[in-house]
């Protein structure tokens, strides 16, 4: 079987590509989830890297779990503890792993999100989507739950009304709501799509390394963290900053009335 994510990189942009078409890029039932734990692993490691888009290939996004695969799931020979232990050691690994990565990152959603598929759009930092992409939380037509932390991710993005509508209904949602119910960012013809992912990550990478990674590790800290604490953690990370020589460099470029040079 062919590889099933393409990565990419050019300048301090990486470009990871899920890239099984024909089945509409899933998630289950193939090596996805190893690959892009392994991807993660290797951006986490490469201070290069300021920036990622996530996108998929063909029509579709992500078409969340292999339907097919969820046959095996309801086998006798497969316990409950065997399931919770798939879900442990697969996909919710992957949660954990693209949400905590320190590296800001952009879902370019170039067409069907569906099921976990929205959610892994969700996962990311910010998200832009061709005028053609659907999106859909439709696990409850299938008999089952959000078990990838969608029912944690989803209305932190859009609110609870909303998530609960999509979760509820298992409707699907086109780009122009989705835009609306600020799911997306932006919405571009099909056409422009990785264009436009690429400007406004051309745009995050400007910017200091260090700054990048500690500020997302700050918004990330605070979604569930007092006030005070987050607080504290901002003096952490600011004396650390002040420490920099980027910052002293974009302090210096300021005073001058110069581009930056970032190390």
């Amino acid at each position: 079987m062919p590889d099933f994510l393409l990565y990419e990189q050019e300048g301090p942009i990486a470009t990871l590509t899920m890239n099984q078409p024909e089945q509409r890029n899933p998630l289950t039932g193939n090596s996805a989830i190893p690959e892009l734990l392994a991807a993660i692993e290797r951006i986490h490691g490469d201070r290069s890297v300021r920036c990622v888009i996530l996108t998929g290939a063909g029509p579709s996004f992500c078409a969340g779990g292999n339907i097919r695969d969820m046959r095996r799931q309801a086998s006798p020979e497969v316990s409950e503890m065997d399931i919770r232990d798939d879900y442990r050691r697969g996909i919710q690994r992957l949660t954990l792993a693209l949400f905590n990565l320190e590296v800001p990152v952009i879902a370019a959603i170039n067409g069907h999100a569906i099921g976990a598929g929205l959610d892994l759009a969700c996962m990311c930092d910010l998200r832009v989507a061709a005028g053609t992409a659907t999106f859909a939380e439709s696990f409850v037509r299938l008999g089952i739950i959000p078990g990838d932390g969608g029912a944690w991710l989803l209305p932190r993005v859009i609110g609870l009304a909303r998530a609960s509508e999509l979760a509820f209904t298992g409707d699907s949602i086109d780009a122009g709501q989705a835009l609306e119910w600020n799911l997306v960012s932006r919405v571009v013809p099909g056409e422009e799509l990785m264009a436009t992912a690429r400007g406004l990550a051309e745009r995050i990478v400007r910017n200091p390394a260090h700054a990048l990674r500690l500020t997302k590790r700050l918004l990330r800290e605070s979604l569930h963290t007092r006030l005070d604490s987050a607080l504290e953690l901002s003096a952490v990370y600011q004396a650390i900053c002040h420490k920099t020589p980027d910052h002293t460099e974009a302090v210096d470029a300021f005073l001058e009335k110069r581009p930056p040079r970032f190390r």
